[in-house]
């Protein structure tokens, strides 16, 4: 199977869980289930959920025990596009294309959307139904790293240290790089490494994944860097540009265009370099990290 075909039999099946186990419209209260589903459903391309599968089925895991995890995963991301696009964060009208959250539902009910789907993901991951055949001790370690890099710690330590950022000049590499690991890249490694514990890895395979997700996700920021500047707004969804007019703190804009995709593609052979100990079996993996740094939205 091509990555392509593979990617979309894998967002079809996550999209289904998904609408499986997020609360429907129909059920009190109303506006707010519609605006959480409403944003999960988009045309998000599910790249952290299908990190997760792809992670579980690498180390010879059964992927339907990480489904339930995957689509709590996309909740989280999902959540967090809400609030970043509000007028306090970044102040976005589109998102994939879409009038953003805040702009169809309000700002109170797009703010408490992000807020159930946070809390949603984890009375998912925690539901006692999906623990069958699932150590507890993998359970809550999954619980714990998803949650670790959700919070200050993780995804939204770095989007604090984003917005701090923004417009000053004197914003060295480092702080690039903290911002990128956080905000982006810190998601993307709990998906891998929630996929592996799932799929039953042991300590060798589980370091391994980690590895993995921490140079794939530094390379998908990157990579968004990259695309703000020479992406038009029909192909990423969003105003192109607007990372540069409002002075983000990005990898082209401290080290440059040209040294921005060098460093992208060095990320992409290190996550490469990581999978060595894998076969064949982690080759969506692999595919997944050049898709990362190829995409063009």
């Amino acid at each position: 199977m091509d990555l392509k075909t593979y990617l979309k039999e894998q967002c079809i099946r996550v999209d289904a869980a998904l609408d499986r186990f997020l609360p429907k419209e129909s059920e009190l209260p109303h506006s707010l289930h519609k605006a959480m589903r409403y944003s999960v459903f988009a045309g998000g391309k599910r790249v952290r959920p299908i990190l997760m599968l792809a992670a579980c089925q690498a180390v010879g895991g059964d992927t339907e025990r990480a489904i339930p995890a995957a689509c709590a995963m996309e909740m989280i991301h999902t959540y967090s596009l809400i609030h970043d696009d509000l007028p306090a964060m970044d102040d976005d009208d589109f998102r994939r294309g879409n009038p953003t959250s805040h702009k169809v539902f309000g700002e109170a009910i797009a703010i408490l959307a992000g807020d159930a789907l946070l809390t949603e993901a984890f009375k998912l991951i925690s539901d006692p139904r999906f623990a069958v055949d699932c150590p507890a001790a993998a359970r809550l370690a999954v619980i714990h790293e998803i949650a670790t890099c959700a919070g200050s710690y993780g995804m939204v330590g770095g989007q604090v240290v984003d917005m701090e950022s923004e417009g000053k000049s004197d914003i060295d590499l480092p702080v690039v790089q903290y911002i990128h690991a956080h905000k982006t890249g810190a998601l993307i490694k709990a998906s891998v490494v929630a996929g592996a514990l799932l799929g039953g890895a042991d300590a060798e395979k589980l370091a391994a994944v980690k590895r993995y997700g921490e140079a794939a996700g530094l390379a998908f920021q990157i990579a968004d860097d990259i695309l703000d500047i020479e992406g038009t707004t029909e192909e990423i969804g969003k105003d192109a540009g607007s990372d540069e007019a409002r002075g983000k703190a990005t990898y082209p804009a401290v080290i440059g265009l040209a040294a921005a995709k060098e460093e992208a593609q060095a990320m992409m052979d290190e996550a490469f370099r990581a999978l060595e100990i894998f076969g064949p079996e982690a080759d969506y993996l692999r595919e997944i990290a050049l898709y990362i740094v190829k995409r063009k939205n």
